[in-house]
């Protein structure tokens, strides 16, 4: 692994330049079992306070988020080779993300009234149930902690991260934010700590609810972990998502935009477009296009403007997906542009796109996490569905067509995904709920419907 771990602790290393950043020990059992007492007794006190008191942090944190973000993006590229430009956008969408909740949320999490049928009065409440421990990954080191921590804040709950190794810095940054935005002490805790002791804190009774973003062997892990002892999970996963291109698309549009949903964040984008199944009808003329926007795209220093695509965020995980790619083609698919690893410092992949993809290769049924894309063709627009169906995954996804009714139709009646974006490309919104299905995980964020994925919805009944 780039991270050089020891007994005590691992190092940091930017992707770019192969350097050390920082070194960083891990917390001991007692310390992080510690924090998560000190968590708890934090949580017993705003629990009390008022959705409006909780609205005010939340306003408060988007404002030292947009001041503190010229350091906050340089730290995020440095740790994990994003282009600087869209570390200020991740910035920009968190920020977002605080001013929606804390806005939304004075809705949402209001007390509901309802006349009962016996004549009685009923109120439903939603309580806040304590510490809620969240596992996150590197590659959005700002938005996949802000996402699960703001709504519980918002919700009452105290917060605990668990954040990916190599994006250290970044947690530990937001913990700072926080602070500066004036949330009470210890209300978030970061926990520096390895996968034993992470199992242990999901044990703890303190803690009520985990949340995981990352991979479906993850998933499957936390998920058994959790249910051990009758604690709820939300579950954000892997996907394989397909945008489909039918034959009355516009190929120009599709090309540009499909080529920006495999790019961005260089690749490394659980809901990235990944497989682009196009139909025969316009298949030779949307790979052309497709790839010579992909040939062409500059992979260098994600601090340079000039840049458009940046290095994977680890060593070991550049050498997974050119293994993914190797074995690809030895099952006969074809690489159209890129697929070699540049005799050059950082671990940079160029941007590849593979064709003759069949079901028992990893380009078709696995994650390719960084810049590779599947390029399917598929007879006709019926078995162009099929094809994206065709996954154990079912994250997000994309059609495009001229007959924007008739895509909304697949989106709604056939497509077994969560997110569908239609003649376009999409992350995250925070009023849209995010997440997936099958092997994609369950739960969803964002939109209403994160912010109560952590309640108590109590019903209190009178006569």
């Amino acid at each position: 692994m780039s991270d050089k771990d020891n007994n005590n602790g691992f190092d940091t290393i930017n992707p770019a330049t192969e350097k050390t950043i920082k070194h960083y020990d891990y917390m001991t059992k007692t310390e992080a079992h510690k924090a998560v007492e000190d968590c708890h007794n934090a949580f017993l006190k705003w629990k009390l306070t008022t959705l409006e008191e909780r609205a005010k942090v939340l306003q408060s944190i988007a404002k030292a988020l947009e001041k503190n973000k010229d350091s906050y993006a340089q730290l995020m590229t440095q740790e994990m080779g994003k282009l600087l430009a869209q570390s200020y956008q991740e910035i920009e969408l968190c920020v977002g993300i605080c001013n929606y909740t804390a806005s939304a949320g004075l809705q949402q999490l209001k007390d509901e009234h309802r006349d009962l049928f016996d004549g009685g009065k009923g109120t439903i409440h939603y309580a806040p149930i304590g510490v809620i421990y969240g596992i996150q990954p590197w590659n959005f080191p700002l938005y996949q902690a802000i996402r699960y921590s703001i709504v519980n804040l918002m919700a009452g709950n105290g917060v605990l991260l668990k954040h990916a190794k190599n994006v250290t810095g970044s947690a530990l940054k937001l913990k700072e934010i926080f602070d500066e935005g004036g949330l009470p002490k210890d209300l978030f805790k970061v926990l520096i700590i390895d996968h034993d002791v992470s199992d242990t804190i999901i044990k703890n009774e303190l803690v009520r609810g985990i949340t995981l973003t990352g991979s479906s062997d993850a998933g499957r892990h936390v998920a058994k972990k959790s249910a051990e002892v009758l604690k709820k999970t939300v579950l954000e996963l892997g996907s394989n998502d397909a945008y489909i291109v039918l034959d009355d698309a516009d190929v120009d549009l599709a090309a540009e935009t499909c080529a920006q949903g495999r790019l961005y964040n260089n690749g490394e984008t659980c809901v990235a477009a990944k497989r682009f199944i196009v139909v025969d009808a316009v298949y030779e003329e949307f790979k052309s296009k497709f790839v010579e926007i992909m040939k062409n795209v500059v992979t260098g220093d994600p601090t340079n403007e000039k840049s458009g695509l940046g290095p994977i965020a680890r060593k070991d995980l550049r050498k997974e997906l050119h293994n993914k790619v190797r074995k690809s083609v030895e099952k006969g698919a074809k690489i159209l542009c890129g697929g070699e690893i540049p005799k050059t410092t950082g671990f940079y992949y160029p941007a590849t796109v593979l064709e003759n993809i069949t079901p028992d290769q990893p380009a078709y049924s696995e994650e390719l996490f960084g810049p590779v894309a599947s390029l399917i063709k598929a007879k006709d627009n019926e078995d162009a569905m099929r094809i994206a169906n065709d996954s154990k995954f079912g994250l997000g996804g994309g059609i495009f067509s001229n007959d924007e009714d008739k895509a909304i139709d697949l989106a709604k009646n056939h497509f077994d995904t969560g997110m569908i974006h239609i003649n376009s490309f999409g992350l995250a919104y925070p009023n849209m709920p995010f997440g997936g299905v099958k092997e994609s995980g369950y739960g969803r964020e964002h939109g209403g419907f994160g912010i109560r994925e952590f309640v108590n919805v109590k019903s209190i009944t009178k006569s």
